[in-house]
This record gives structure tokens, C-alpha cells and sequence, in this order.
């Protein structure tokens, strides 16, 4: 088996919030009502990206990774399954006010990973805004009550938001993105939900979509969000996060960039803005705005050429 970089091409999940944005302006191809979401480096279970060169063209990351789990790298070894999940979410309407269990919480559930997650802010619309955390701290008993009588969102925190804007959420925050937000995401590899308020609206089935009260009194830290991480900005590279889960940066690129895949880690590429090409492994790679290119471990030094902004995620 030979190394080579890996262009990926999306799941894509619609939603009852979902916009169109991803089709019109980042190449997301799709025959469903809308593009909420394009799980554009996913070896997920539940909706997994599929390679698009090369020796495993045609085949899922998933079933890819599963046969040959060294591509991800030393640092993949400690983890159950592949331990990232990478999305483009378009939010035409707000999501649902919600929060992400812990580990320790899904391993008692037996429902996989946790979830902790972060966002850059690719666009929003003027006035856009954030649901994170609480305006004050709460006591587990006056957060189910809020929840009860119907005044949660009297005591959620609004958190305005700009374009080129990061937040890092991790599991246990109650959190939404709300309409007029167009982020990427970088998540464990984990597609638990617990939903606690969702506006009264009906799914695509005509019916109310499920909430679940009870797991998210369990697990919601019901404190005052505070932002964790101030990105660092070193020359033409802006360090995001480092978490035991993943390591983000963004690469502003203007002319050429040069990098290593090395046992580590698997490198993955998402083109947020602007187009040029990848020299990895003796192949050359064109890319262009809303590109998914995963970089095996152990392939090597790479350089990019051209004028893009790229979202670099290792673990």
C-alpha cells in the first residue's frame, strides 16, 4: 500500500435549519432540501466521507481506517475508534438549545464517544449570535425548573460573533448556533445530541423532535461560560487549540507553506477560502474553497502552493 494524500468528499446531512449555502459557495454536491451539514473528514458510523482518488477511491474513510488503522497515526492508537469529526454547519434558522455528554457520561450510556467541540466562524450575518452557557450560575434544581416553566432562554448567555471568530466548547456547555452563522467544526468523533429546547417547530416528519430533559440536567455544567482559548497568531499561521482530542490551526497562505505528516498524526486540510495545489508523496493535488484533503501519518513533507485559507487539524 502506498501513502498518498486523500481527497475526501462529504456526507451531507439536511435539517429542519439547514441553508443552501454550502451547495452555492462551497462546492458541496447534494440531491437533498438543504445542506446543514457536510461531514467533510468523518469516519463516522452514523455518516462517513468518502475517498475520491486514488488506491481507495469509492471507498468510505470509515471502512478505509478500519482496514488500515496506522494511517491515522501513533496518536489515534489511544482512542476506541478514529477520534475526530470535522464539519461545514450552515445555520439558515437556530439549531436547538443542547449539550454534548462527557466520556466518562457516554461510556455509562454505551453510546460511544463524548463530545467536546470548537468553531471558527467562516460568515454570519449582522447582529449574529451565540447561545453559550448561562448569563449567571445556576443550581441543577433552577435549570431543570427554567427547562420545566419554559424560561430557559431568560438565563442563557447571547455571545455576538464576527467573522474569523474561534470558541471552544467543551462537552457539558449548553450551547446553540443560531440562524445567520456559517462555521466549520471540529468535534470528537461522537454524534450524541441531547436536545433540551427546541422552539415548538416540527421535524420534516410533521412531528415534534425528541428532547432529552432528563440526560441533560445530568450533564450540563450549568455555570457561566467562559472561552477557554485566545487563538495565537505566529507569522502566517494562527495556533486555535490544543486539547487531548485535536489541534487546530489556520493557515493563511500567500505563495507556498510547507509541512510534515510524520507518525504522529494524520493531517487534515479544509479549504476555507481561495484555491492552489498539494505536492505530498509525489503527487499533485489541486484544491479550491470548501476542499477536504486527508493526509495519511507517516506521509511525509508537503508543501501548498497559492493563495487559500486552510483549517489544519491533527491529533
Amino acid at each position: 500500500m502506498k501513502l498518498y494524500p486523500m481527497v475526501l468528499t462529504p456526507f451531507v446531512s439536511e435539517t429542519v435549519w439547514g441553508g443552501r449555502r454550502l451547495i452555492d459557495e462551497y462546492s458541496v454536491v447534494t440531491d437533498k432540501r438543504n445542506a446543514a451539514e457536510a461531514w467533510v473528514m468523518s469516519a463516522h458510523k452514523n455518516g462517513s466521507s468518502t475517498v475520491a482518488n486514488g488506491e481507495f477511491a469509492g471507498k468510505t474513510l470509515r471502512e478505509v481506517y478500519l482496514e488500515h488503522p496506522e494511517l491515522g497515526g501513533k496518536n489515534c492508537a489511544g482512542f476506541s475508534d478514529f477520534p475526530v469529526l470535522i464539519k461545514f454547519i450552515d445555520a439558515a434558522a437556530d439549531l436547538s438549545v443542547q449539550v454534548h455528554p462527557d466520556d466518562a457520561y457516554c461510556l455509562k450510556k454505551g453510546s460511544g464517544a463524548g463530545k467536546t467541540e470548537s468553531w471558527y466562524i467562516l460568515d454570519c450575518e449582522p447582529g449574529a449570535y451565540l447561545l453559550l452557557g448561562f448569563e449567571k450560575d445556576l443550581t441543577r434544581e433552577q435549570f431543570r425548573q427554567s427547562i420545566t416553566d419554559g424560561t430557559l432562554t431568560d438565563y442563557v448567555k447571547k455571545v455576538p460573533v464576527k467573522k474569523g471568530d474561534f470558541f471552544f466548547i467543551e462537552s457539558g456547555t449548553l450551547h446553540a448556533i443560531c440562524k445567520g452563522i456559517l462555521l466549520a467544526e471540529v468535534q470528537q468523533n461522537s454524534d450524541t445530541t441531547y436536545r433540551i429546547y427546541d422552539y415548538g417547530r416540527l421535524g420534516f416528519d410533521g412531528k415534534p423532535r425528541e428532547l432529552h430533559v432528563e440526560d441533560a440536567v445530568n450533564v450540563t455544567h450549568t455555570g457561566v461560560y467562559k472561552n477557554p482559548c485566545t487563538p495565537k497568531k505566529d507569522g502566517n499561521v494562527t495556533n486555535l487549540v490544543a486539547c487531548p482530542f485535536f489541534t487546530e490551526r489556520v493557515l493563511d497562505i500567500d505563495g507556498s507553506f510547507d509541512g510534515t505528516a510524520d507518525e504522529k498524526s494524520f493531517v487534515s486540510l479544509l479549504i476555507l477560502d481561495g484555491a492552489g495545489s498539494l505536492e505530498c508523496a509525489g503527487e499533485t493535488l489541486e484544491f479550491s474553497k470548501g476542499g477536504s484533503i486527508f493526509i495519511p501519518a507517516n506521509c511525509g513533507d508537503y508543501k501548498i502552493n497559492g493563495e487559500a485559507k486552510i483549517l489544519e487539524t491533527r491529533v
